[in-house]
């Protein structure tokens, strides 16, 4: 599955806390001969793949004799190997609940879902209710799970919790591969709208840098320039409208990383507005009067979350071959937050 969209099964988005559970301890024979750690664990642990263990070792959730350590580490007699993930260990089983969904397109094998801010997409810790997975299961039965990815039936991708827009949904093994492996070779259409402090320059461009999990932060995904560390990252940017002390931005997605957009516009020098887990909640650009400090805050208390709408949407259905986009206009929210800078900007 992919999220804002970063690739899954992997290391689970954290939300409020940074905290690891261990979800497996193994220690290795006396006897043990020299072998590669992610083939080690690939042989130990059911329903993963090689590439979903290496990740791990890379977001450091892997530890040897306590220490992080690279895939091509090998395992020595009596090393302790440990797993561990943001989320305690739990039963993958979705309770279903009746929670309304705003489904945009519905076919035989797949849906649309505008997904509002503040839902969680799929169960996790601290959030095991009330999240999108719980209202599909009620709403649809018998939904596809990707090997390795329990407890998410019909999820391709996801986006964060306090991001609004578009995902879609697979009703059937074909459609969740094909979707699948669309994400994988980056052909899907993935726009999303942005408000960001400042204004950009150049209007447009490529960020092509790397993203991982924060050394300083876990919940964090920080940009690695020097592309020693985190992994490969493309966000395209373009420019919509220049409110002088912030902008309205597009972001096409080229990979999909965990906050990959919130990170890259940071790395920008343009974090998104009111994104409190990357600096934009507090009053960036701008003047020092107390005026403009009071509207600032009230477009905060306007607009609770990151400016962040995944807008677009675009794709060949997997079994139709169809060719489709799906659009998504601005939330309520959003467009109330747009008004006010435009005023602002207008007269003053």
């Amino acid at each position: 599955m992919i999220e804002e969209d970063d690739v899954l099964p992997g290391g689970q988005e954290q939300e409020d806390d940074d905290s690891l559970f261990e979800h497996y301890r193994f220690v290795a024979d006396r006897k043990q001969a020299l072998l590669r750690i992610d083939k080690f664990l690939l042989a130990r642990i059911a329903n993963t793949t090689r590439t979903r263990v290496q990740n791990g070792i890379h977001d450091g959730f892997v530890k040897v004799n306590d220490k992080d350590v690279k895939p091509n580490y090998k395992v020595h007699p009596n090393d302790v190997i440990t797993v561990s993930f943001p989320e305690p260990p739990r039963d993958t089983e979705v309770v279903p609940e009746n929670i309304p969904l705003n489904i945009v397109f519905e076919d035989a094998h797949l849906l649309i879902v505008d997904k509002p801010a503040g839902m969680v997409v799929h169960p996790a810790y601290q959030n095991w209710s009330g999240t999108l997975v719980n209202a599909l299961v009620y709403h649809f039965q018998n939904l596809p799970e990707m090997k390795g990815n329990d407890g998410r039936p019909g999820l391709v991708h996801r986006i964060d919790k306090d991001t609004s827009g578009l995902l879609v949904i697979a009703k059937d093994e074909v459609t969740l591969t094909g979707l699948a492996r669309q994400f994988f070779h980056h052909t899907i259409e993935r726009t999303y709208n942005a408000l960001v402090w400042g204004v950009p320059e150049p209007p447009a461009g490529t960020i092509n840098v790397n993203v991982g999990r924060s050394l300083k932060d876990r919940r964090v995904t920080a940009a690695f320039p020097d592309g020693t560390m985190g992994r490969h990252a493309i966000t395209h940017y373009n420019l919509l409208k220049d409110l002088r002390y912030v902008s309205l931005v597009e972001c096409k997605l080229e990979t999909g990383r965990t906050h990959q957009i919130r990170a890259h516009m940071k790395y920008l020098g343009h974090p998104l507005f009111n994104d409190a887990t990357y600096g934009g909640d507090q009053v960036l650009k701008g003047t020092t009067f107390s005026k403009y400090k009071q509207f600032v805050d009230n477009c905060f208390k306007l607009m609770p979350r990151q400016a962040l709408h995944a807008r677009t949407l675009g794709f060949e259905h997997p079994v139709t071959k169809q060719v489709m986009r799906f659009e998504s206009p601005l939330p309520q929210d959003f467009v109330d937050v747009l008004d006010k800078w435009e005023h602002y900007v207008k007269f003053n």
